[in-house]
């Protein structure tokens, strides 16, 4: 196996906690950064749609993700960091949870590891509220809690006053030996409008877009980009094997349509998910199920998660377009659906007091709850027969649903849950027709053979609809 190596500006960005505001310093570095001229790719660190769609906007690059829970191999989480980072002058990988929170005890799966991984120096971002001294403590705490994690700098965040500052620097530098590149004051204006599951999708309201405008000011008024962008050069260069399960099906023969629901009400698509289907060999075709009123040509759809829930009204106005999945469902199209695309799917979905009719493919209802249902990752087998997985597959995902089914008759599923909550009872996978739809959202590098299985269905289906119009 031949071996290149790289020389790769990169950074990664975390913290000791959650909400000390890792999102709130990546977002500004990517626009500023940006208007700086320089090409920014973004990562994000962890299961996650609606972070990466700011990051993507910010850094006008579509955020790619880094997670060691599908990537079990570090070679592979290499191999999806080198090439996006190839095509940019400098990369920004943002992290999630703790620095060294993480799935396993052992720590493979926290954003340490995943620097470590990279050999990527990492900007601490530190919530300074009601801290002094104490700072120097936390940062050494983590630069000593794991060894080889090499905390390059720190941002020091939510700061009171000029006296705070300085004497939480002056803590940090001398005890640390690491530089305060910066302190950013309390802003209520340096947040993002959130909701259940998290921060509000970027596609969803163009409104939105002045908290990236003021994360940017923020980072360019406090924060030294010149000494920020020095810790990024001085990221060792990195060898990356080649990647032996990387294949580009190449054919005479015509791609297969697959059709995806892609809109305000469904977001959440990997960019490599969509990417392994063209290399795969499919042609996608996106519709609007807000205001297409039909369904174009296809030979397989993929509905992806989001939130139809705030949307159901919209949703179940296009009469139109739901009956014709159905119909198309009826007629054996293969239909895979995760999550929302799922509640799309069902009969109707039910918030409190409000209710709306949806497609009707599968045999149930959705009731909105106001706790989660399911939220983490999943460990998936495969026992069922079903249009896109071989008996005996293992699939590696995640779920974030405050959703649950609602169901008066056996649900036939495909998947059997060693880890996650699904549909419950350790049960996912809802099948019907050509139609597999759960809770559980996949990503290529933790279910392999998906794109190929889904488009190798999807030619299926349009050489069984070729016979039948070249029947005499």
């Amino acid at each position: 196996m031949t071996q290149e190596i790289h020389h790769l500006p990169r950074l990664v960005i975390a913290a000791p906690q959650g909400r000390s505001g890792k999102t709130t310093v990546t977002l500004g570095l990517c626009a500023a950064l940006r208007a700086r001229g320089l090409t920014i790719q973004p990562f994000k660190k962890g299961p996650d749609y609606i972070d990466p769609s700011w990051l993507s906007e910010a850094a006008g690059k579509l955020c790619r993700s880094l997670d060691p829970f599908f990537y079990e191999q570090p070679e592979s989480l290499l191999q999806a960091f080198v090439g996006p980072a190839q095509n940019a002058d400098l990369s920004l990988v943002e992290g999630n949870h703790g620095l060294f929170d993480s799935f396993d005890e052992a720590g493979i799966g926290s954003t340490a590891a995943v620097a470590r991984t990279l050999s990527a120096p990492i900007l601490l971002v530190l919530n300074a509220t009601r801290l002094g001294r104490s700072a120097a403590a936390i940062v050494h705490g983590c630069q000593t809690f794991e060894a080889d994690t090499n905390i390059a700098g720190v941002v020091l965040n939510n700061v009171a006053r000029g006296r705070h500052e300085a004497r939480t620097r002056e803590a940090i530098e001398s005890h640390c030996h690491i530089p305060v590149v910066g302190a950013i004051p309390r802003d209520a204006n340096l947040t993002i409008p959130d909701r259940h599951l998290g921060l509000i999708p970027r596609a969803e309201a163009e409104t939105l877009l002045s908290a990236i405008t003021n994360c940017q000011q923020a980072i360019e008024k406090y924060l030294n980009l010149g000494m920020i962008l020095r810790m990024a050069e001085l990221a060792s260069p990195i060898p990356t094997p080649d990647d032996p399960n990387r294949v580009e099906v190449r054919t005479s023969e015509p791609r297969p349509r697959i059709g995806i629901l892609r809109d305000r009400a469904f977001t959440f698509y990997y960019p490599e998910n969509l990417e392994a289907l063209e290399a795969a060999g499919a042609e996608l075709v996106f519709v609007n199920a807000l205001a297409d009123g039909e369904l174009p040509p296809v030979d397989a759809l993929y509905i992806g998660g989001g939130f139809p829930e705030i949307f159901m009204d919209e949703l179940s106005a296009n009469v139109s377009l739901r009956r014709a999945v159905k119909e198309a469902a009826e007629h054996e199209l293969p239909i895979y659906a995760e999550c929302g695309g799922m509640m799309y799917l069902a009969r109707r979905i039910t918030w409190g007091k409000r209710s709306a009719e949806m497609a009707g493919v599968l045999p149930c209802e959705i009731e909105m709850t106001d706790q989660p249902q399911g939220h983490g990752y999943v460990v998936a087998h495969v026992d069922e027969q079903n249009p896109f997985f071989a008996k005996g597959t293992d699939l590696q995902g995640h779920e974030f649903h405050n959703s649950r089914v609602i169901t008066h008759e056996p649900l036939h599923t495909a998947y059997r849950l060693s880890r996650g909550n699904g549909l419950g009872d350790g049960r996912d996978g809802i099948l019907v027709h050509n139609v597999l739809a759960s809770y559980t959202h996949l990503h290529v590098g933790g279910a392999k053979d998906w794109a190929k299985d889904l488009v190798r269905r999807a030619r299926t289906y349009r050489q069984s609809r070729e016979v039948v119009r070249d029947r005499p």
